[in-house]
């Protein structure tokens, strides 16, 4: 079994256009996957423990199965990490035990981006962001790339500096126009999307009457916009067994997963004026697909051989104790 870092899988560049195809394909292909309702653990405020097993029908070739556990603890430098344990469903073999964090941010982002682009209104120009880590930029990293010349007008909400170091990162992209608010009020209002990236919140955002129009709304963890369940038009989200707990589910107005609408078995957006929530929990079945389209271009590219291995000692034959 190899052991794979995150320098490991840095180190191999890929591109957000293969992290947006990734994300693509397994957001059609969801009915082919095996996705229990991942399990969390909460201790403390805050503090989390997820683990997430799933196992995916890989593009008519093969069945991966793996196991992610993801945490979160605040006081800790990344607060997010996560590892992933990938295998061999046809013969069980365990291939390799790997960082996930790198592989949680642009999955997260990447779907999010699909989000967007599949819900979003068609003229969509004013972008109000929160919570601005590594989801929210590899989100606008993968949306630039599908939509190099799009112009859009970003408000950044104010928090420890890092929306000056947010607008750094994106200064080289010419289509891009900053400005910097105070409130979430300010960042809601007016917004085209509005785009959550914070990993806790304690409670909604903001009021309903300065959701606009046509706004899409996503709440990347989940949290701030639960008073939108229920005048929301349409809600979406990855996957039924992970959000039919809501303390607002049953009242939706209208339901329907994301892999229905993609695949048209359900509408998406109909017009310009509905307002649509999308509830992206992440689902394991995106990491196990990273973690293996990685893994195997590593194979690909020799990286495996130079890799070390964990060594089990695992018996041959029939034991006893």
């Amino acid at each position: 079994m190899k052991v794979i870092s995150f320098k490991n899988i840095a180190d191999m560049n890929i591109s957000p256009s293969m992290c947006y195809e990734w994300a693509e394909y397994m957001i059609k292909n969801k009915k082919q996957a095996i996705l229990p309702p991942k399990i969390s653990l909460k201790p403390f405020d805050g503090v989390f423990c997820n683990v997430m097993p799933s196992m995916v029908f890989l593009d008519n070739s093969c069945n991966t199965e793996g196991v992610k556990v993801v945490t979160r603890y605040p006081d800790r430098v990344p607060s997010l990490e996560s590892r992933i344990l990938l295998l061999n469903a046809d013969d069980g073999e365990f291939l390799a035990l790997m960082d996930g964090t790198w592989i949680t941010a642009m999955r997260t982002g990447a779907v999010a981006a699909h989000s967007i682009i599949t819900f979003a209104k068609k003229d969509y120009r004013t972008v109000g962001m929160m919570g601005l880590g590594n989801v929210a930029r590899s989100t606008l990293l993968i949306l630039l790339d599908k939509e190099p010349d799009r112009e859009l007008d970003i408000k950044l909400l104010r928090y420890k500096g890092q929306e000056l170091d947010f607008a750094k990162r994106f200064e080289g992209y010419k289509n891009l126009h900053f400005s910097f608010v105070d409130t979430a009020e300010e960042m809601v209002k007016g917004s085209d999307i509005v785009i959550e990236g914070a990993t806790y919140l304690p409670n909604n955002v903001c009021e309903d009457e300065l959701f606009e129009e046509g706004v899409l709304v996503l709440p990347i963890h989940t949290l701030g916009f639960t008073n939108c369940d229920l005048f929301f038009d349409k809600i979406f989200a990855d996957d039924t067994g992970h959000v039919h707990h809501f303390k607002n589910f049953d009242k939706f107005r209208n339901f329907a997963e994301v892999s229905d609408v993609v695949n048209g078995l359900k509408p998406g957006r109909e017009n310009d004026k509905e307002r649509i929530l999308a509830y992206n929990i992440g689902i394991s079945i995106h990491d196990i697909y990273f973690a293996s389209k990685i893994y195997n271009l590593m194979a690909e590219k020799g990286v495996l051989d130079t890799l070390p291995d964990i060594e089990m000692d695992d018996p041959t034959e029939k034991f006893w104790i």
